[in-house]
């Protein structure tokens, strides 16, 4: 049997350097802090290192389908992967802790979901992969614990800190430091 991927895919993707990336995770399904924990875990194992994490905020859900409140968190690694190939990491990692995306409802409930934020100042614009991701700055629920570990980011050429001002951030609460 062979290894997952997430284990194996930095001794084939692996470029000189790395960038840093900011990363959201989120989950609303079962033991949602341990599965969060889990993903960082293996995100770790594969290579990725954890330089900054947010605390864990429990968040409403955002879209149509009614659902049960989230657990987000937002982590910066430093990523050895190029863009593309991170993706391929963080849905490898989705997978083996059970999230299947054929069989869900867009916006619907999850038990993992790691979304690329931001990687360096790449902009990145393919139909399965935009960075900054698309609707990090009308996303609270991104930028409360995107803002809390890079209070002076700037997306495009707007601060976070700004865009967070516009928006609803009731229902947004931490649970847990750092």
């Amino acid at each position: 049997m062979s290894a997952p991927l997430s284990q194996t895919l930095l001794h084939t993707a692996r470029p000189a350097g790395g960038r840093a990336a900011f990363l959201c995770l989120g989950s609303n399904l079962g033991d949602r802090a341990g599965t969060m924990a889990c993903a960082l875990d293996q995100l770790e194992r594969a290579g990725l290192a954890i330089t900054a994490r947010s605390g864990l905020y429990e968040t409403p859900p955002w879209g149509p389908i009614p659902q049960g409140p989230y657990l987000n968190q937002v982590v910066q690694v430093h990523s050895p992967l190029p863009p593309r190939a991170l993706l391929v990491l963080a849905l490898s990692v989705e997978r083996e802790l059970g999230r299947d995306r054929s069989r869900e409802e867009r916006y619907g409930p999850r038990r993992i979901d790691i979304d690329i934020l931001l990687y360096g100042d790449e902009i990145v614009a393919a139909p399965d992969l935009q960075i900054p991701h698309p609707r990090l700055m009308e996303r609270a629920f991104a930028l409360v614990p995107l803002t809390e570990i890079a209070p002076d980011i700037v997306v495009g050429e707007t601060p976070a800190a700004e865009a967070l001002r516009g928006l609803d951030v009731s229902g947004i609460r931490r649970i847990t430091q750092r």
